[in-house]
């Protein structure tokens, strides 16, 4: 399987997370970029699951809510 043609379910599962942490701590996108230290871009870019975002960027978002990107064992049918 090329990986552009298939869905990303753990992409999906990052922008959720973010927007619902986001929302449930009270703060705007800009808010959470200025706390992470990053532009609201890159907030924007995570929560509509952009494919192509930095890990280490993503990582200082996650670091906001006790979270970090890990390896994580695959599927028998996301292996083929």
């Amino acid at each position: 399987m090329h990986a552009s043609t298939t869905s990303n379910p753990d992409r999906e599962s990052i922008a959720a997370f973010v927007r619902q942490r986001r929302r449930a701590a009270g703060l705007s996108q800009r808010q959470l970029a200025e706390l992470v230290g990053s532009g609201t871009r890159v907030i924007s870019e995570l929560e509509n699951q952009k494919p192509t975002l930095r890990m280490d960027a993503v990582n200082r978002v996650l670091a906001a809510f006790g979270k970090r990107l890990g390896i994580v064992d695959l599927s028998m049918a996301e292996r083929e």
